[in-house]
């Protein structure tokens, strides 16, 4: 049953990453969301206020300025008719781009939702004045493990919020809840955005962090990042030749990539900056592959979080079958024609082989994964149905 009506117009802002990250895929990570919500109706706006000095590739790293970053978020406003909605904060001296101050403030006071994904506002309380403030927890398992080892200043944050989402939908025991109803929602697909017409070079390909942030432990276990996780399949490459399996992967912000290893090994390897510098470019990426091999972060694995990732649901959705590392995703979508999921190298082999010899009817099968289960409009009008279907709490008193 909807709660929404088909008529209903709500205003509402979402916040993200865009500009402090202007890297590859993490644009369509938050676009996807304004997208979808813009295809049901609603009034959308992008509010970027993070608190953090923005990443620059150009200059390898912080930037001393802005000036690169809100240029390449206005670009992509203006491609997807976001032009007179979006607004980003500058940490120095609290310089606010795009909308007046005026029209943000008056946004603020009147919107109906704000959507807060992966936890990107630095103080929600800021924004306290928005009917309904919405917590979307991108990175499970880890989130939970923070507010279990008594983090205080995240949970103030997450308590400033009314209703908690979770890409976690399959949380095991292992990880605490905290207290916390981790409603389950996943990564919202544009479909429109990813109708293939590509032809695909016969690769295996994935784009990857070597390893995010340091391990944390929990409980006497380790949860730690992808780098684990490959280890374990460092044979595979010359398990399953004469195909490729191409990594566009970084250096490693924690641990050094070992290039040299995986390279004996068998493992292609391209440098994200330059197969895929930033939106456009990571979709034609995308586009071009054969399909999708990856391993997840072991703590999500661990977890068995159900965690699934917006760039796996981006190859699904181009008509590109994923080869996955199971984190739980097989408990609640449809595995065996188009999304493939594996435990061992050995299920890797057999699945990377699977989809070769039948690859017409699992591109098929990829696309209409995407449709029925990423598509956002689906995706957006059910998490809209589920806020206003709850009544929920926030305490930003501590924030102050």
């Amino acid at each position: 049953m909807s709660i929404i009506s088909p008529d209903s117009r709500l205003r509402i802002i979402v916040t993200g990453l865009i500009a402090q990250y202007p890297l590859g895929g993490v644009a369509w990570d938050y676009l996807q969301y304004l997208l979808g919500l813009s295809s049901l109706g609603h009034e959308v706006y992008y509010f970027e206020d993070t608190g953090q000095w923005p990443y620059n590739p150009h200059e390898g790293g912080v930037s001393a300025g802005c000036e690169y970053n809100v240029q390449y978020l206005s670009g992509i406003m203006d491609s997807f008719g976001f032009s007179d909605r979006w607004a980003y904060k500058f940490t120095w001296e609290a310089q606010w781009f795009g909308l007046s101050e005026v029209k943000r403030q008056e946004i603020v006071g009147t919107a109906d939702v704000l959507i807060n994904v992966s936890g990107s506002l630095v103080c929600p309380s800021d924004y306290r004045a928005v009917k309904k403030l919405v917590y979307i927890d991108s990175d499970p398992v880890f989130t939970q493990v923070k507010l279990a080892r008594g983090q205080q200043d995240f949970r103030r944050l997450i308590d400033c919020h009314d209703i908690h989402f979770s890409f976690g939908e399959t949380l095991s025991g292992i990880v605490p809840s905290m207290g916390y109803n981790w409603i389950p929602t996943r990564q919202p697909v544009a479909m429109g955005e990813w109708e293939n017409e590509y032809s695909h070079q016969g690769v295996f390909t994935t784009v990857m962090n070597w390893s995010s942030y340091k391990p944390v432990t929990y409980n006497g276990l380790v949860y730690g990042q992808k780098d684990i996780e490959l280890m374990k399949f460092i044979d595979l490459p010359q398990l399953v030749s004469p195909y490729i399996l191409e990594l566009a992967i970084n250096a490693g912000k924690v641990t050094r990539t070992p290039k040299d290893r995986l390279v004996r090994h068998g493992w292609k390897l391209v440098d994200p900056d330059k197969v895929c510098p930033d939106y456009k470019a990571y979709r034609s990426y995308i586009m071009t592959s054969m399909a999708e091999w990856s391993v997840a972060k072991n703590g999500y694995v661990q977890g068995l979080s159900g965690w699934f990732s917006c760039r796996s649901a981006c190859y699904l959705a181009a008509g590109r079958p994923a080869v996955l590392q199971d984190t739980g995703f097989s408990k609640i979508l449809p595995v065996g024609d188009g999304l493939l999921s594996f435990t061992t190298q050995e299920e890797a082999v057999q699945a990377i082989d699977e989809v070769n010899s039948n690859y017409s009817r699992h591109r098929v099968a990829a696309r209409e994964i995407a449709s029925a289960y990423f598509d956002a409009k689906l995706v957006l009008a059910r998490l809209l149905n589920q806020v206003f279907s709850r009544v929920g709490t926030s305490d930003c008193s501590k924030l102050d």
